[in-house]
């Protein structure tokens, strides 16, 4: 692959990994490399962070994954209180609820995670991300063109307040920069999906809306008129709705007040208008060489359900470790290959299921508009088309199981193999949601354990492979053999071993992204299992 449209002369610097894309999923990767000691370069072309509120919701996944980056009581403490996890949907702002929902994971402690998911704005979110790590960053700056060699890409960046142009070469580029995203479209890559789902509007304000929320509070309120949503727990309103015709000569403050309702008699202060399209869709590839596409690049999730940011946190989350083990050289390039193996089938699943979110929410609105209309007598409270656990999809969230050469089978000596269906083809993920039902199978992510008090099991991965076994000396000598591959013992205490699927000396072998690449139910079936096991997890050719 090469897209050649400028002249190749030297690099005017050099760095391991270039993300593309200063929001919330290139920050992440931009924090999660730098644990592992890799040298990143991020650029974003706007000039600062978005001042907007964009994403709203951080899921107990995404959450888990910050706590990792010890950013977890940061960023609870800028986020609404817990009763924010609920949505209300109500004929006007001032009405009673004709209907509720909780945001499972959000609005109470779940026994399945060590943390609480939380509602912020991503205007709030994104300066933590910034500053949770040192690497450079560079705004107001664009990539506009990109060469592929054999052992790197060089980049064309250009300065767009000076027009100067920098050359970066990057063993490595981590595209982030959205659905509209440059590079994707500089590498072909299409997209499949029903594509641009239609304009919306989104009118930052204040208002004094007290008197109508405070009593039942809510991360947004549906209306027939728009959706409003809280912006920070200190004051501030966003108004979402469809983009008028003539955007350019609408009265916005106007807009948001009649959107309130005609009883209302609030006047809005308008402080900030943005238009954007709402996209629904999927690339067709993750990765072309040495450049792999992650969030919004990668696939474009409409907005209800909050799944979309989520996603993309957890494409950096699976990538990054990948990368940073091809770079220091404990993992072969072939590992790279499992990123679009594991994570595409996420999206595709994902993006049906935010599909599903949008339908049922029109169902509830398109009801009880036709109720009204038709002078019916609309119920007080209406039946909602799904469980209360429906916002929360911790079977999504959580129960994601990957299916690749970075997954071995139960008891694995030398497989690689990956789980089969009797077709041949990898086992999907549920099709529900909802369910989430904690397993040590392989591929899963690890389940939340309290090892001791304040630590879970989920704390024990990061920047390494963790072997959780109830007998740690069994296994020491295997892991003195593991060099050069980041191994960590843990004990596990026995009263969790049923649950786990484990005999007094079986082990389980955690990645560094929580997941579980290995399980051996009873003792070592020989002395050199972990180290077979890490060479065939990661494509090395250490022996």
């Amino acid at each position: 692959m090469a897209v050649q449209n400028f002249d190749m002369p030297l690099a005017d610097t050099e760095t391991e990994v270039l993300i593309v894309g200063g929001g919330p999923v290139g920050l992440t990767a931009r924090a999660l490399l730098e644990r592992w000691g890799v040298r990143v370069l991020l650029v974003e072309k706007h000039r600062q962070l978005s001042p907007f509120p964009r994403s709203r919701l951080v899921n107990v996944r995404s959450m888990e994954i910050f706590r990792q980056l010890g950013l977890d009581a940061t960023i609870t403490a800028a986020a609404f209180a817990p009763e924010y996890g609920r949505i209300r949907f109500r004929d006007t702002l001032y009405d009673r609820d004709f209907a509720t929902a909780a945001m499972v994971g959000i609005n109470a402690p779940v026994p399945e995670s060590p943390v609480l998911g939380v509602v912020t704005s991503q205007d709030r979110l994104e300066p933590t991300l910034l500053a949770a790590a040192d690497a450079p960053v560079r705004f107001g700056v664009e990539l506009t063109d990109l060469i592929e060699e054999a052992d790197s890409v060089v980049a064309l960046l250009v300065d767009r307040d000076t027009g100067d142009a920098t050359r970066v070469r990057a063993r490595y580029v981590l595209a982030a920069d959205g659905a509209n995203s440059t590079v994707r479209q500089l590498l072909g890559i299409g997209t499949t999906g029903p594509g641009e789902l239609g304009g919306v509007t989104t009118v930052v304000f204040d208002a004094d809306l007290h008197r109508w929320c405070a009593r039942q509070p809510a991360g947004v309120y549906f209306t027939a008129h728009g959706s409003f949503l809280p912006l920070y727990p200190e004051g501030g309103w966003a108004w979402f709705a469809p983009t008028p015709e003539d955007p350019a000569r609408a009265d916005w403050p106007g807009l948001v007040s009649r959107a309130l309702g005609p009883g209302a008699e609030v006047r809005a202060e308008v402080l900030r208008v943005q238009q954007w399209v709402m996209n629904a869709f999927v690339a067709e590839r993750f990765r072309r060489g040495r450049i792999l596409l992650a969030g919004d690049c990668a696939h474009a999730i409409p907005i209800i359900g909050g799944l979309g940011m989520n996603a993309g946190v957890a494409d950096a989350h699976n990538l990054c470790w990948k990368l940073a083990g091809v770079l220091q050289g404990w993992a072969g390039p072939s590992l790279l290959e499992t990123y679009e193996t594991e994570r595409h089938p996420v999206a595709d699943r994902t993006l049906r299921q935010a599909v599903a979110n949008t339908q049922l929410l029109l169902q509830v609105q398109n009801r009880r508009r036709d109720q009204l209309q038709s002078g019916e007598a609309a119920p007080a409270q209406a039946e909602l088309p799904w469980s209360e656990e429906y916002f929360a999809q911790l079977g999504l969230v959580l129960g994601v199981a990957y299916h690749s050469d970075a997954v071995l089978n139960d008891d694995a000596v030398l497989s690689v193999a990956p789980v089969l269906n009797d077709d041949g083809a990898p086992p999907g993920p549920s099709d529900s949601g909802t369910d989430y039902v904690p397993t040590t199978e392989p591929g899963h992510r690890m389940p939340h354990l309290w090892l001791r008090p304040d630590s879970s099991t989920l704390d024990t991965v990061g920047e390494r492979f963790t072997l959780l076994t109830p007998d740690p000396a069994r296994w020491e000598r295997q892991a003195i053999a593991t060099t050069p591959w980041p191994l960590g013992i843990e004990a596990l205490p026995r009263e969790h071993s049923d649950f786990c699927g484990l005999r007094p000396h079986g082990a389980l072998l955690v990645r560094p992204d929580g997941h579980i690449a290995a399980r051996w139910r009873d003792r070592p079936p020989n002395d050199a299992v972990l180290r077979r096991a890490l060479t065939a997890i990661t494509g090395s050719t250490c022996r």
